[in-house]
């Protein structure tokens, strides 16, 4: 699993404070929801040349410890 917390980044005034990748004004919520609409790495790579591989999949880890921890809390 990709080390996300390398890449995942939160500052206040920036996306309203929301997890961005690498301090750009690119959101993790962005990334996922081009995913959840069927679009490929490679597609999302091309259409933001800024993104890479690896911060694809950190958006992904991110998301699926941000639900481990949901799922923990409800517990």
């Amino acid at each position: 699993m990709s080390d996300y917390k390398k890449l995942i980044t939160v500052e206040p005034g920036k996306r309203g404070g929301r997890p961005c990748v690498r301090g750009m004004r690119i959101a993790v919520a962005d990334v996922l929801g081009w995913l959840a609409a069927g679009m490929s790495h490679a597609e999302i790579i091309s259409d933001f040349p800024e993104l890479t591989e690896e911060d694809i999949l950190a958006c992904l880890a991110f998301a699926a410890d941000r639900e481990q921890l949901t799922q923990t809390a409800s517990s």
